[in-house]
């Protein structure tokens, strides 16, 4: 099987982490239990996942040039991630405050920093996104920079990943260049304001679609008329921050191989899984063979 070439672009974060018995509510301050500071961001995230899924990755982003630049650099560099067009912006990088319950449940609160920088492509990255197979893409980066590197790839023949996440405005410019859009319960209502109840409503955004439920699995369906649900694989949840990731990266990695898109969301789904059974993002992605041992074939 050949390797498949993913690009990423997207968001680059330093993840300050931080674990307690609750959430706490507004006003409420609780008595954490553990911290650790792990880099993240959904693009660096995603990144990583799909070089430890196997595939050739290239990250186009931005960090800071504080020490969360140096680090973050660093540790993508070492997930055997291409960072020759990762940029350092003057000022500081991304971080993400998340807390996590013991119930695996977070809440997280993202200051851009260095990504709010990434407003244009240059030509060299724009060349990166022609020679994939997969342009994997999210919306923590200005939107008309995502919108610029999906109809780029759309008229090279680049397939396009669109993870709608955060829950933002997306320009029909972006979604006429999403191949397969990647959606949880929240962003899906924010696109089409009806959630899960309807899933089948992605499709006029997108000819193939995958709302994501948590515990309960994926829903898949095409614009040919597939349908299905793919049940979430069990395991002990310890921190969900990056599951989503993990589980997004690998359905791209897998997609691009050739593999069947239900096959691929099956195995998107031991990815999720996989990563959720530890603390901290991109320290808990999982390798092909950690995906491999928990998937669950139709």
């Amino acid at each position: 099987m050949r390797q498949t070439r993913v690009v990423v672009v997207g968001s680059a974060n330093m993840d300050l982490v931080g674990t307690a018995p609750a959430l706490p509510r507004p006003g409420e301050t609780l008595l954490g239990t553990d911290f650790v500071m792990v880099p993240g961001g959904k693009g660096a995230n995603q990144a990583v996942a799909a070089a430890r899924a196997g595939a050739s990755c290239a990250f186009l982003g931005a960090i800071g040039s504080d020490a969360f630049g140096v680090t973050l650099r660093a540790r993508i560099t070492a997930a055997g991630v291409g960072t020759d067009q990762l940029r350092t912006t003057y000022g500081t990088s991304g971080v993400a405050l998340v807390m996590v319950d013991v119930a695996g449940e977070n809440a997280i609160l993202v200051s851009p920093g260095a990504n709010a920088s990434m407003v244009d492509l240059t030509e060299p990255e724009l060349t990166a996104v022609r020679e994939a197979d997969v342009l994997l893409a999210q919306l923590e980066i200005p939107v008309a920079t995502v919108t610029r590197a999906a109809v780029v790839a759309r008229a090279a023949g680049t397939r396009v990943v669109l993870n709608a996440a955060p829950a933002v405005p997306v320009p029909p410019e972006l979604l006429a260049a999403t191949d397969l859009l990647v959606v949880n319960e929240t962003e899906a209502q924010a696109l089409t304001g009806r959630g899960r109840d309807e899933p089948s409503a992605l499709l006029d955004l997108a000819p193939r679609a995958v709302l994501t439920l948590g515990a309960e699995g994926a829903w898949y369906g095409d614009r040919d008329g597939t349908a299905v649900h793919v049940p979430a694989v069990k395991v002990d949840v310890v921190d969900s921050t990056a599951a989503g990731d993990a589980f997004t990266a690998a359905l791209a990695v897998a997609w691009g191989e050739g593999r069947d898109v239900v096959d691929a969301v099956r195995w998107a789904a031991a990815a999720g899984a996989a990563c959720a059974r530890r603390l901290g993002a991109s320290v808990a992605l999982p390798s092909r063979a950690e995906i491999d041992a928990l998937y669950v074939p139709a």
